[in-house]
């Protein structure tokens, strides 16, 4: 089966692919692969997927895209500060497909976070079920009784004095599944206001002797530290297995360069 892969080298386009420019309204996008039948992008954190009730005024990827792309039936989810790979198809059968292997698990994602916390395993698998808006925060919760089934493995990519940065793959697509069940591993994603404490991560709490002004230092993560770097899955008409990544975003890179520098273990 011949695999396309897609790299932070830029942009992949099929033989014939249509491509037009997404015009820069509030948020632009990378396009990182397109044809008739699927449209994926690179994600900017600070955008919805989908429209939702809770953020009206936030800009919506489907919405800036379908004005260049045309119709778009989302086939998967991330959350508003959440940044990498977001796939849309482009007419309904591809949707029913893609939708199928979704939900029957035959599509492999992959996402990196950094967390708070040194885990104590170099792998391990959380398999809790999970119920979205379960409180008045309208966070999701882990409920053994009335949860559906979730399921995420989790690899140590690297280790830093009080942080890691983990690789979640995740079997299952929950809201807020990897978060939460980070979470229930005594684990909390960096500047995660949900489900850790919020707070930016600045360069002065990790430089011992760091001498900048405290009024007007900006964080090296202000917003979840949470990236799809990649999804796997068969082209909807072709069959053919597409591999699709998204390079790391320059927030992220930063604070991962300042831990590899200043935290190293």
């Amino acid at each position: 089966m011949r695999t396309s892969r897609v790299t932070s080298k830029g942009p992949w386009y099929p033989r014939g692919a249509h491509y037009a420019t997404v015009a820069p309204v509030k948020k632009s996008f990378s396009i990182l692969y397109v044809d008739t039948e699927v449209l994926a992008v690179d994600k900017p954190a600070g955008v919805l997927a989908v429209p939702d009730h809770w953020d009206p005024d936030v800009p919506v990827a489907k919405e800036l895209l379908s004005k260049e792309f045309g119709r778009l039936l989302p086939v998967h989810r991330i959350d508003k500060d959440t940044t990498g790979v977001l796939l849309y198809a482009r007419n309904e059968r591809s949707h029913r497909l893609l939708n199928e292997r979704f939900a029957t698990r035959q599509v492999e994602k992959t996402y990196l976070a950094i967390v708070h916390g040194e885990p104590e395993a170099e792998a391990w698998e959380v398999e809790l079920p999970l119920r979205a808006d379960g409180d008045r925060e309208h966070r999701t919760i882990v409920d053994l009784a009335k949860g559906k089934p979730a399921k995420t493995r989790f690899e140590v990519a690297e280790r830093f004095r009080g942080f890691a940065l983990v690789r979640a793959l995740p079997e299952t697509g929950r809201t807020h599944q990897i978060r939460v069940h980070l979470a229930a591993s005594g684990l909390t994603i960096v500047a995660d206001p949900l489900y850790g404490d919020g707070a930016p991560l600045k360069l002065s709490a990790l430089k011992r002797r760091w001498k900048g002004d405290v009024y007007e230092e900006r964080p090296l993560m202000a917003r979840t530290a949470l990236h799809a770097a990649g999804v796997v899955f068969q082209h909807p008409t072709s069959g053919a297995a597409l591999k699709i990544e998204a390079p790391l975003p320059r927030d992220f890179s930063a604070t991962l360069h300042q831990l590899r520098k200043l935290c190293a273990i």
